[in-house]
Parts: C-alpha cells; structure tokens; sequence
C-alpha cells in the first residue's frame, strides 16, 4: 500500500510540476499570440468512429464557432478540447504544449476554462461571492488586489447593482453575466462555451453576444459550440464545419454561408443572413 501511494505521489507531482511549468512558459507569451488547438483528433466508440482527424484552431481574441448537424462529431470534438472525452488518437496543445493527458481542472489552470450549458452557479451564495470564490485561487493578486479585480467584473458585465443578490434570484441573463465574470476571474487565455444561445429568450440572446464582444475585447479567445447557427454567426469570426466526424469546411463567416458544401450538406441551399 505504502508504494503505491509513493508511486502515485510522484506522479501527482510530476504533473503538478509540468503544469507550473506550461503556466511559466505561457505567461512570458501572454502579451503576445497563444494558440488554442486539436490537432488530428480521433474518437471512437467501439466499432463507430465518432471523429476521424478533426484540426482546428483558436487564437487569442477571436470567436471560432464549431458548428455542425446533430451527430456530426462536433460535441465530442469540443468535451475532447475541454477535457470531458479521452481522444483515441491526435493531441491538444496549447502553444504547442501537449495537454491530452490533463483532465478539465489542470487544463483551467493553463487557462483553458469551460462555461457549460446548464446552471453552474453556486444558488446560495451571492453574485459578489461568486466571483470572490474564483479570484481566491489566484495566488499572483495580494487580498487588495483581489477587491480590485472584483470591482472591475462587477463593472465590467453590469452586474455592480445586483452584487448582493443571492444567485437563486437572478434571471437568464443575469446568471449567465455572473457565471462568465466568475470564469474570468481566474485570468483565463481561453473560454469554451457550450451552446450559449440554448434555451433563452431573445433579449438574453442579445445579452450574451454583448458579452462575448467583452471577452474579444479583453484578448480571450472564445470557441463557441451551438445549434443556432444564426446567432452564431452574428458573433464569430470564422467556422468550422463538422461533418461525418470531419471538418467539411471552415472559414470566416463570409466564405462559409457561400460554400457548396457548407448549403448542400448543413445549411440549406435558400440560407440567408
């Protein structure tokens, strides 16, 4: 028993230590460009071949959508990103520094954070403790610095004036502000939204693209999975176009509602903006 959990501790700190590391090395690039990317990603599920060499790629400050028919590959690809799903083959790197083998957790450390559809607000507490939770992992900010920061999100996403409301009262759009504030408080290079537009009504839609607008204005590359393709489009700078577990098609916005492929096979040859 002793060596095993000696072995195990060698690992957890050989992790420990190459992910200090990574953080290192990206933050001396952080002034400059970091990319985010799944490089030849295969997923199979016993004899089915989910993905079959999917490449993308997001940088900082761009809005990437991965877009895509139901069953096409695109929501395994982004859990493969995220880390919820082991890829059977190809690799994620950021800055070309393996992450495949972290689990979702490590990769938020590196900066690769994950919003996910459903509610991930913590009910009880308030919107101000919320984001207070978040910024008291980040060990860079002194506690003055912390106040400072916190100041800063409650402005930044309009939320100053409910910042004492508990979580469990706030709306759609209102949780929502209060979760992205929450996930920017660690300093993320990245935020991976899982179907932002699902489920909410239009004034809310609305809401998140203005915040996604913030996040590119802060230099946070944001990669966006939906089945709204139109309010996707509304937001994002370029696309890829997941089909049959492979990328059918990508390119700014443009280029993807003119493509043959992108209208004959997921669009509709009569889509219009």
């Amino acid at each position: 028993m002793k060596v095993n959990l000696l072995k195990w501790r060698k690992i957890f700190l050989h992790k420990k230590n190459r992910i200090e590391s990574i953080k290192e090395k990206l933050s001396l690039n952080a002034v400059t460009d970091i990319v985010l990317k799944a490089d030849s990603i295969v997923k199979k599920y016993g004899e089915k071949v989910a993905v079959n060499g999917v490449t993308i790629d997001v940088h900082r400050g761009e809005v990437v959508g991965l877009l895509g028919p139901n069953g096409a590959g695109k929501t395994t690809t982004f859990y493969t990103i995220v880390g919820f799903i082991k890829a059977n083959g190809g690799r994620v790197l950021i800055n070309n520094h393996d992450v495949s083998k972290l689990n979702m957790y490590e990769r938020a450390r590196l900066g690769i954070v994950y919003l996910p559809q459903e509610p991930s607000i913590f009910r009880e507490l308030t919107v101000e403790d919320n984001i207070l939770v978040a910024l008291e992992r980040r060990e860079d900010l002194s506690q003055a610095e912390r106040k400072i920061e916190l100041v800063n999100l409650l402005k930044d996403f309009e939320i100053k004036r409910i910042q004492y409301q508990k979580a469990y009262t706030l709306s759609g759009g209102e949780r929502r502000r209060t979760e992205i504030a929450r996930a920017l408080a660690v300093s993320p290079y990245f935020l991976l939204l899982d179907e932002p537009f699902a489920g909410i009504d239009p004034i809310a839609i609305g809401d998140i693209k203005d915040i996604i607008r913030i996040l590119k204005s802060k230099n946070i590359g944001v990669l966006i999975t939906d089945h709204n393709v139109r309010d996707a489009f509304d937001i994002i700078d370029r696309a890829y176009i997941i089909y049959q577990g492979q990328v059918l098609d990508s390119g700014n916005v443009d280029y993807i509602i003119n493509s043959e492929k992108a209208k004959k096979l997921y669009l509709g040859e009569e889509f219009r903006l």
